[in-house]
């Protein structure tokens, strides 16, 4: 099991995730920070990045913030 903290940022050009220096992730997504979309879009792009299922992935605290902790179920 892997704790990240990562920052999200919504409505970017394009999907992207870069390692900040202090070992967070900064995830860019496409989608609007609407109805959960960008939360969605997080789970699915970790779990492709990760190489888990969608279902391994959860978000710890942060659902409405930019600042989010995720937990991976590996």
């Amino acid at each position: 099991m892997k704790i990240l903290r990562v920052k999200v940022k919504p409505n970017a050009k394009k999907q992207e995730i870069q390692t900040a220096e202090d070992g967070s992730l900064i995830v860019h997504l496409k989608s609007p920070p609407v109805n959960g979309k960008a939360n969605a879009e997080l789970i699915k792009l970790l779990a492709a990045e990760f190489k888990v299922s969608k279902s391994s992935i959860q978000i710890k605290s942060g659902l409405s913030s930019k600042q989010k902790l995720v937990e991976i179920d590996a």
